[in-house]
């Protein structure tokens, strides 16, 4: 079992669900369109349920759990299975290329940890070796925010929707998970882009100008990057009308592209 240091220490008391009704199983196998060829991580295997239902598709699972506990169950359960690996450390800081030691093409198949749904994303989208698809279980609002569209975007759909195309598979219901939790849990398909939605020369300036937008959803843009990029009114106004964008519009009907024009507008001055 390999062990990767982690400055979080994993706990059954950080309430993450354990999928157990297996009829979930299949949409999420169904999309992720696993053959014989590929390499899975999983992330937060529980119990592993999903985990033995992925021995039999993949030719290498490499199974990470922060609770080292957990992780000891799933190496005696699954001793001699010869394409399982089990890594404890956490997802959120460990790099793929720790986690498969290497750089070879890999899928995300996992029931995320609702606490860590969000920056366990951010990690392997940001990361410089991606993985191809993801295919994960999570909140359905965190999903829905996922899919969203211009009109109900957030900076969580931008930043998902700057590096893939995230899709909703399907429901499952509370009663599928021991504990049940309080809320109805979403299966999300994430297909990652060879390069990002729309062109940009610095990502994290392009994501700075987006949490400045953000930074004040229900304001008018005009107001919101006033606050959000620290710019006068006249100057925040003068930056929209160059970047072609309404300065009375909200941050959440802007498209990718027209995010990407703003922060392009940001580099060149606000004239």
């Amino acid at each position: 079992m390999v062990e990767l240091r982690s400055r979080t220490r994993g706990h059954k008391a950080l309430g993450q669900h354990f999928l157990q009704d297996r009829r979930y199983l299949g949409p999420m196998l169904r999309a992720a369109s696993l053959t014989a060829e590929d390499t899975v991580v999983e992330v937060g295997p529980g119990t592993g349920v999903l985990t033995e239902a992925l021995i039999g598709q993949a030719r290498r699972i490499v199974a990470v759990e922060l609770d080292p506990n957990l992780a000891e169950a799933l190496r005696q359960r699954f001793q001699g299975v010869r394409n399982l690996e089990v890594v404890v450390g956490d997802a959120r800081e460990a790099t793929p290329e720790d986690l498969l030691g290497g750089r070879e093409p890999y899928k995300v198949v996992a029931n995320l940890p609702y606490y860590a749904a969000t920056p366990i994303l951010r990690r392997f989208l940001e990361a410089s070796h991606k993985p191809q698809l993801l295919v994960v279980m999570l909140q359905r609002e965190v999903v829905q925010q996922m899919v969203a569209p211009p009109g109900k975007r957030s900076l969580l759909s931008v930043a998902i929707q700057f590096y893939g195309q995230p899709r909703v598979v399907g429901l499952v219901p509370p009663r599928a998970f021991r504990p049940p939790p309080k809320v109805t849990s979403a299966i999300v398909s994430i297909r990652v882009l060879p390069q990002p939605a729309v062109e940009v020369d610095s990502v994290e300036g392009f994501f700075g100008v987006v949490r400045g937008g953000f930074s004040a959803p229900r304001k008018q843009l005009r107001n919101a990057l006033h606050y959000g990029l620290g710019l006068s009114p006249l100057q925040s106004e003068a930056l929209l009308l160059k970047a072609g964008v309404t300065p009375t519009r909200r941050a959440e009907t802007l498209t990718l592209e027209e995010w990407a024009g703003l922060y392009r507008a940001s580099r060149s001055g606000s004239g």
